[in-house]
């Protein structure tokens, strides 16, 4: 089994920057994929980024140009640096993992969520 353990989110004013991060711990090295999802209210989840162990990286049209996804594998942590924040990035963040099996999808281990809002 693998933990996950976000933080680093919180309320910033549109046009402000924030960083997710978010730990993994356990049977890290089952692990391929690691990345965030993020669900508004009334939304469904979405995708916003990956990043597999190699460092390929998928990014939501969305977020491109504003959010970069990195990754430690040495302190099994990926880490999200968003900018340029707007109202409608407003949303529950879960980190997610996926094992090898998933080749670069996450979806086999969910952390439990941090709250970013964008609002002046």
């Amino acid at each position: 089994q693998v933990q996950l353990v976000e933080s680093g989110g919180g309320l910033v004013q549109p046009g402000g920057s924030l960083r997710l991060s978010c730990a993994a711990s356990g049977n890290v090295f089952s692990i391929n994929a690691m990345g965030w999802y993020r669900q508004a209210p009334g939304k469904q989840r979405e995708l916003v980024a990956s990043i597999t162990r190699i460092g390929s990286t998928n990014y939501v049209d969305s977020v491109k140009d504003r959010f970069t996804i990195s990754r430690s594998n040495a302190k099994d942590t990926v880490y999200m640096q968003m900018s340029s924040l707007k109202p409608e990035d407003t949303a529950v963040y879960y980190c997610s993992a996926g094992n090898f099996a998933r080749y670069n999808q996450l979806g086999d281990y969910w952390g439990r969520g941090t709250q970013v809002t964008v609002s002046s």
